[in-house]
């Protein structure tokens, strides 16, 4: 799909073709695209027949959500772990988590799962278990090292994330858990038209309270709301900090707009919660360990567990039952 001259906030520039046009790859506005030799030849017309095999691998999933973010840095990555491990630990809740942060891969290292290897079997891919039923697979395990750069082109990104979703054997799982890269780009494009006959339960928006980043988070839901992705909540992470000797709040954000409530109600999506700061996170994710079980009764622990609940509200109320036994 060649890019357009100017900017646009549509999936598609609004010049471009068409990868079924006659000027496919042609066009004034092919030049400089990385895929203009492809739609010229003609071999990205018509739907991509991955698609349908990715949604009969996805009918052995009950629910798939994403986690997206405006900016880095918000604790997206984080938040992706912590809700894989609070839903993980009822033991007939099968979960996996799919990383497609292609070129900043951090869930290997939150999971604990730095220097794994994928390994191949006869259905596939096979995903690296933190517990037995907690799955996860990510572009991290075929890097030779941690520090090792992916330095790749948008074609490329986007043949990975087809490859996790139709050749990773996932089996029966209750939860997907899409950890994306910060933004709308490449990757977000992808995950969405690969799903789009999967049926995904929705977004999970994940900010701090400051303008800065309350302002990038208004473009994901402008994405989530263009692509018809629905929006699960918001929420709000490193909410305040509370003092683990004298228990005092301060908050070290500043909430200069009202912080990630006032722009829900005022784009009509839901809070969440909100999550406040505790150095154990950053500890706890460091060494690979679950928050959740390590500082249990911490009030960021409680807040936390508080969010998963409502997520799990969420995907029982609206995923009719005929999905899973599709």
């Amino acid at each position: 799909m060649a890019e357009g001259s100017g900017p646009s906030l549509d999936s598609r520039p609004h010049d471009c073709p068409g990868t079924g046009s006659n000027e496919a790859g042609k066009a004034d506005a092919c030049q400089g695209c990385p895929n203009q030799g492809l739609c010229s030849s003609g071999q990205l017309a018509g739907p991509d027949p991955a698609i349908e095999e990715i949604k009969e691998k996805m009918k052995a999933v009950k629910h798939k959500l994403l986690v997206l973010s405006g900016k880095g840095g918000v604790g997206k990555s984080t938040f992706t772990a912590l809700l894989a491990h609070g839903l993980a630990e009822e033991e007939m809740t099968q979960v996996a988590v799919l990383d497609i942060d292609i070129c900043g891969p951090s869930i290997p290292k939150i999971m604990g799962l730095e220097g794994e290897q994928v390994h191949q079997s006869g259905s596939g891919w096979s995903p690296v278990y933190v517990e037995e039923n907690l799955g996860v697979m990510s572009v991290g395990f075929l890097l030779s090292s941690p520090d090792d750069a992916v330095i790749w082109r948008g074609p490329k990104k986007n043949g990975m994330i087809k490859q996790f979703l139709r050749d990773v054997d996932w089996g029966d799982i209750d939860y997907l858990i899409v950890d994306t890269p910060p933004g709308t780009s490449d990757e977000h494009i992808s995950i969405v038209q690969f799903l789009s006959s999967a049926r995904v339960d929705g977004a999970v928006i994940i900010t701090t309270p400051q303008e800065v980043a309350l302002q990038d988070v208004r473009k994901e839901i402008s994405f989530c709301r263009k692509v018809k992705l629905p929006v699960i909540g918001v929420v709000e992470n490193m909410s305040g900090f509370v003092c683990p000797k004298c228990k005092n709040e301060s908050q070290i954000f500043p909430l200069t707009t009202g912080g990630a409530e006032t722009m829900c109600r005022s784009l009509n999506v839901p809070l969440l919660g909100k999550m406040p700061l505790d150095p154990q996170i950053g500890k706890s994710c460091d060494r690979g360990h679950s928050f959740l079980a390590e500082a249990a009764q911490s009030p960021a622990a409680r807040s936390c567990r508080t969010i998963i609940q409502r997520i799990q509200d969420y995907c029982n109320q609206n995923s009719p039952q005929e999905d899973h036994m599709a």
